[in-house]
């Protein structure tokens, strides 16, 4: 799908939207751009603005451990994008449909934000879709399309965020792009079951695309009150991506395989079961496991989460609590297999699957497991508060958490050992608190603060010094109509 293509689409749209008979004025609402009995064309704009501070950033390890003192581990700066776009459809008669949409992303930095990218800032096609539905939406239906879009299997485990941010991007934090660069998608479903296959190429930022496509098929169940319960399957049918292994017995450079995703093959089982009446009326339990194989270079890896979490729907301020528990195998430096887990393009925010607050901008999903508890509160409709506590620790010692980082040299018996990962698997002690204020159905503020204290593992990387705490706040706003 080339990005040349959208001012032909947009224009399409538009001239649509002069032709048709236009009811907006009638309705007083400015976004409907037209409206007959079987047209409906529609703009859409989002907006994002987001002020952020950080200290200590990464525990200071750009200078106790990478020697970089060119590095200043202290930095604000202001992120900004606006999205505006365009969507139709059209009814050519009641259970048939013609849709489509196409948007961009005008993102940009202003400042150094935490991994050193100044000033940066990119336009980029964001969405450009066609599609086809037919059926009802509660009865047997058909849909395909084709095109830039989003799309997540399950909960976001490993297929969700189509689209890279950050580094020439910019609006590292606020990551408005999420869109697959190309998502061909056939869903078939009759009731609450639901298929999909899918064809999937991410949208990577040009100084990093390592040329990954995938596909594969994504089978689910929803019943009522929110349960639910599926399958994902898929193969990475090419890609560039390298696999960092551990070195023998964990002493010397992690190896790194190049092209190591290519050829890969995932299963996912994902679930989340609310009963609707009872005691446990207000309980949900979530369970996702995933396992993933790639004969070619012997990789065997695992993951898991579980859930639980209860919801005190008539106490004052609706307090809601849940505790999580995910793991990730990492590789086992004692055998000569790969068990590495490979995350793939996981919905990475605090709310789904990242690890951490702090943590989760330095540690993929891979090696690693933590205890998370979430304790949300709402003094009212509009505002609500949570608080995030996380404890992480690695899984396997001397294995690459995130492709070789804490490569250092040791001494054994006064002997220098080049090795990578942690020697204690305490990594990190994580604690966010956020406030989410509804200002208007199409105006949202979010303020935070995060402190990360540094574990065992992380001290055991850095010499002659304690690691210190890392801490961080932010404030954005976010308009979407």
């Amino acid at each position: 799908m080339r990005q040349s293509t959208y001012p032909a689409f947009a224009a399409l749209c538009l001239a649509i939207s002069v032709a048709a008979p236009a009811k907006a004025q009638e309705k007083n609402d400015p976004f409907l751009l037209a409206e007959t009995d079987d047209l409906e064309v529609r703009a859409r704009v989002e907006a994002g603005l987001n002020l952020v501070a950080e200290h200590n950033l990464f525990w200071e390890f750009a200078e106790t451990v990478a020697g970089n003192s060119d590095f200043d581990s202290d930095g604000e700066w202001a992120e900004f994008y606006v999205k505006p776009g365009i969507a139709f459809q059209y009814r050519p008669e009641e259970r048939t449909s013609l849709y489509g949409a196409a948007s961009v992303v005008v993102s940009t930095t202003v400042g150094t934000d935490a991994f050193a990218a100044s000033n940066t800032g990119q336009a980029t096609v964001e969405e450009l879709y066609l599609g086809f539905r037919r059926g009802d939406e509660k009865g047997t239906r058909f849909d395909a399309s084709f095109g830039a879009r989003e799309w997540k299997a399950g909960t976001g485990m490993l297929l969700s965020n189509g689209g890279s941010n950050g580094f020439s991007r910019g609006a590292l934090k606020l990551g408005p792009r999420r869109a697959w660069r190309v998502a061909g998608l056939v869903t078939a479903a009759s009731g609450g079951v639901q298929g999909t296959a899918f064809y999937l190429d991410p949208n990577e930022a040009p100084d990093n695309d390592t040329g990954t496509h995938i596909a594969g098929a994504d089978l689910r169940y929803d019943a009522n009150a929110g349960s639910f319960i599926g399958v994902t399957m898929g193969k990475v049918l090419d890609s560039s991506s390298p696999y960092p292994k551990a070195a023998p017995g964990g002493i010397g450079v992690p190896d790194f395989i190049a092209g190591g995703r290519d050829g890969l093959r995932f299963l996912s089982a994902y679930a989340r079961i609310a009963p609707t009446g009872g005691p446990l009326e207000n309980a949900w339990i979530g369970l996702d496991l995933a396992i993933e194989r790639n004969k070619r270079i012997d990789l065997k890896a695992w993951a898991g989460r579980a859930q639980l979490g209860y919801a005190f729907a008539d106490q004052p301020w609706r307090p809601t609590i849940s505790y999580v528990y995910q793991t990730f195998s990492g590789d086992d430096p004692d055998t000569p297999a790969l068990e590495r887990f490979d995350p793939l393009y996981y919905e990475g925010n605090p709310s789904a699957w990242s690890t951490g607050s702090k943590s989760s901008m330095v540690f993929i999903n891979s090696n690693i497991n933590a205890h998370q508890l979430v304790l949300s509160v709402a003094p009212s409709v509009r505002d609500t508060i949570t608080l995030r506590a996380a404890r992480i620790s690695a899984n396997k010692l001397r294995s690459p958490i995130q492709f070789g980082q804490a490569t250092r040299v040791e001494f054994e018996d006064g002997i220098a050992q080049p090795i990578a990962g942690v020697t204690r698997k305490h990594l990190s002690d994580d604690l966010f608190l956020e406030y989410r204020r509804i200002v208007t159905p199409n105006v949202y503020f979010t303020a935070g603060f995060s402190i990360s204290s540094p574990g065992a593992g992380i001290d055991s990387i850095v010499t002659d010094v304690t690691a210190p705490l890392w801490t961080g706040g932010f404030a954005n706003v976010v308009v979407n109509f």
